[in-house]
């Protein structure tokens, strides 16, 4: 009996019944074939030996392809159990899970030994000799009586926690490679022999199941690519972003700290402190010209505000809370109530609107202690936030006056980005039609202006969708930075209103909007992404003044005098050390600016300038180095 098959080009083709995706791909072509690790049977991702019993659509899925990546990297998780297996015994280990994460895989297993990096590079040489083996990887149903008795029979009760949490109709299956079997839904790689590139990077502790109240397993991570080359390309950027962490960086060049005495909660130092006060005023003078007036609002206000605007259903897990007067108060977890409250404070007529109002406004959210990363994941941070009170007809303008606010102020600090339209989510509140509404607004913003997007559903704000800014850094690693919200939903919460030109009263429309999004995240970021060598117009130092002795300490003085009355930023080494050690030191602290003092620089009221990326600048007068210096300082440079 034959059965048609169709290809995504709509092809249709006849095959014999029981006919496999290889064979079907073989058909197609040799190549194909040959690059070919899984198929999808009406979108349904399976292995390539999977028999096709009746007309069906296929696709086949092929290495270079996300799908097929992530077939690779399971089959390789599978590779490295099996021989951590085969080092330290098959009852010694019990395997856990083994799943893909993003540019990798982990899996989690329970052995007395606790594993360090040489164990790693001796199962790396395991895992080797398995793809040399080149042993076929075969799928078994089983019933689940059968794969109960199996995994009894092994000793691996965490697989059988797995199956005794499985629906009572799931389809259970085993897949073999060797002596190796493990318990997996697959689809995975036709064999062992397919797996090329592999490196395992570092093992770490992991609750068995997320659950800090069962047992801790051991976690190790690997990744694997089907080339060398990419491997390699892989593990430089991996070697590149440990050198620019933000969390290393911020202790080297003294930025920032963390302390036990408020976990997730950054301390500022002065440099720090230098740079954020730098990027808040960089975005207020950018405000201040686009007609936006400076608020700020109560760090802690009376719980009914949060149920009043929503926020409690949707963050109350996460906010902090206590009582003042035996009356239930949170610390404020977003800014936009408070702007609601400024918004109604007094009577608005439509001739005012848009009325357009910011704050540096510092939030507080409970994360996990597990969850918490440097500056990239905290408890408390600044948000830059500003709500736009307009009219329903100024929507679009407004949006679009906000899109050329982040592109102008993205493009200062050299970054490209992405853009993505969020749409409704499953927990939203408000009418569908106010939400099309919205939806349609923001969608006519980005077409109208030729802006390219793409379209990400279901992960709009609980009360409006919204456009995203996507920055990609040095290392082409994306950040969600940039935000532009709409919102119908708020103003009906807070009952917020203007007197229109017939004398009644109407509802604004509410967008909310930030650039930097978290100031102390957009930070670490512009930590790594700078490498920790900010320009000019951020360094917390601009220039280091090097006194080649203790004899040109007091003509250090008055350089440095001179340039801050100007209004750079300096600092002088009057350590009693040699020129080569200072330039050095001054170089680790990535200053952008080296100024050598001796005899002759004394005499002739100069200085023998260094640059950081140019290299040695000769001499100049100190009227000349703070023009070029202020000069570069103003064109943000």
């Amino acid at each position: 009996m034959e059965i048609n098959i169709t290809l995504p080009d709509g092809t249709i083709r006849r095959y014999p019944q029981g006919t496999t995706i290889e064979e079907v791909a073989e058909s197609i072509s040799i190549g194909l074939k040959k690059n070919a690790v899984a198929g999808k049977l009406d979108g349904k991702i399976v292995d390539l030996s999977q028999p096709i019993e009746a007309d069906s659509h296929i696709e086949i899925v092929t290495l270079d392809s996300q799908d097929g990546l992530e077939i690779y990297r399971h089959s390789t998780a599978h590779l490295m159990a099996q021989a951590i297996k085969r080092i330290y015994g098959e009852t010694c280990v019990k395997l856990g899970i083994g799943p893909i994460i993003e540019d990798g895989f982990y899996y989690d297993i329970d052995i007395e030994k606790p594993l360090s990096t040489e164990d790693l590079e001796a199962i790396e040489r395991e895992m080797a000799k398995i793809t040399q083996e080149n042993l076929p990887i075969v799928r078994r149903v089983v019933r689940r009586e059968e794969a109960i008795q199996v995994f009894e029979k092994s000793e691996e009760p965490l697989k059988l926690e797995l199956i005794r949490d499985l629906p009572n109709d799931a389809e259970i299956s085993i897949y073999d490679q060797g002596e190796f079997f493990d318990l997996c839904r697959g689809p995975h790689l036709p064999s062992t022999g397919r797996i090329k590139a592999f490196k395992l990077l570092n093992v770490s502790g992991a609750y068995w199941r997320g659950d800090s109240s069962n047992k801790m397993l051991q976690r190790i991570y690997g990744t694997a690519f089907p080339k060398k080359a990419q491997l390699d390309e892989h593990l430089h950027f991996l070697e590149e972003a440990k050198k620019r962490d933000h969390r290393k960086l911020g202790k080297q060049l003294e930025l920032f700290m963390f302390s036990e005495e408020a976990p997730g909660m950054p301390f500022y130092l002065p440099k720090g402190m230098t740079i954020r006060t730098e990027l808040e005023n960089f975005a207020r003078e950018q405000q201040r010209q686009r007609d936006y007036d400076e608020v700020r609002t109560p760090l802690m206000m009376n719980n009914r505000v949060w149920e009043q605007s929503g926020h409690w259903d949707h963050y109350k897990d996460n906010m902090y809370f206590t009582n003042v007067d035996e009356t239930k108060f949170a610390l404020k977890p977003m800014n936009c109530p408070g702007h609601m409250l400024i918004f109604k404070n007094k009577l608005h007529s439509y001739r005012e609107l848009p009325i357009r109002i910011s704050e540096f406004g510092q939030v507080h959210r409970h994360e996990y202690s597990g969850a918490l990363n440097g500056m990239m994941r905290v408890r408390t941070f600044c948000q830059d936030d500003a709500h736009l009170f307009v009219l329903p007809e100024q929507i679009e303008a407004e949006i679009g006056r906000i899109i050329e606010l982040i592109d102008h102020m993205y493009q200062v600090f050299g970054f490209e980005y992405k853009i993505e339209l969020s749409t409704r989510p499953e927990d939203s509140m408000g009418s569908d039609e106010l939400w099309a509404e919205a939806e349609t607004s923001l969608q006519n913003v980005l077409d109208n202006r030729g802006i390219d997007y793409r379209v990400n559903e279901g992960d709009g704000a609980f009360y409006g969708p919204k456009i995203d800014f996507h920055i990609l850094d040095a290392l082409k690693r994306s950040w969600q930075c940039g935000t532009i919200q709409l919102d119908f939903q708020m103003p009906e919460k807070f009952d917020l209103t203007y007197v229109g030109e017939d004398g009644q009263k109407y509802r604004p429309v509410v967008i909310h909007r930030a650039v930097y999004g978290s100031i102390d995240r957009f930070m670490g970021m512009l930590t790594e992404h700078y490498a920790g060598a900010f320009p000019l117009w951020l360094a917390p130092v601009h220039a280091k003044l090097l006194p080649v002795s203790e004899n040109y300490v007091d003509y250090a003085f008055q350089v440095k005098q001179s340039l801050e009355e100007a209004g750079i930023r300096v600092e002088i080494d009057i350590r009693n050390e040699k020129l080569g050690y200072k330039i050095r030191e001054a170089q680790l602290e990535k200053v952008p600016y080296m100024l050598v003092l001796g005899e002759n620089e004394k005499n002739s009221g100069s200085v023998s300038a260094r640059k950081r990326g140019e290299g040695d600048l000769g001499s100049m007068t100190i009227q000349s180095i703070m023009e070029q210096i202020n000069g570069e300082i103003a064109s943000k440079q």
